[in-house]
């Protein structure tokens, strides 16, 4: 795992799976907060189990409820183009309307997001 701080965002990069579970995404907060002071992340969608995007799972709503009850703001940049479930879909579409969690292409794109810069 690898963690840069770019304009206050932790960009965490790992080609494999970091959040896979509840308690592991617990522990990312934790260490990102104690390592670099970092109360938003963005994360390659490959540091994210595949599990996470079957939405009948659970395991994506337990996560999520777990960044916005600690105040974490978190961003998962990948291509979600392979995705053919609509309510997977709508989820990311409604995650990236709320302003907490996002689901984007691009880092450029997550730290804009996570900055306030681009609302759009």
């Amino acid at each position: 795992m690898d963690i840069k701080v770019k304009n206050g965002v932790a960009v965490i990069q790992s080609d494999e799976a970091i959040i896979t579970d509840t308690q592991s995404a617990l522990d990312l907060m934790a260490t990102v907060r104690y390592e670099v002071g970092c109360d938003s992340i963005a994360i390659s969608k490959a540091a994210v189990s595949e599990e996470f995007f079957v939405l009948s799972s659970g395991i994506a709503g337990d996560i999520l409820q777990k960044f916005v009850n600690y105040r974490v703001r978190l961003a998962i940049i990948g291509d979600y183009s392979i995705y053919t479930s609509k309510p997977l879909k709508d989820f990311i579409y409604e995650s990236n309307k709320c302003g907490h969690i996002f689901f984007t292409e691009t880092e450029n794109e997550a730290i804009a997001k996570l900055t306030g810069e681009n609302h759009g």
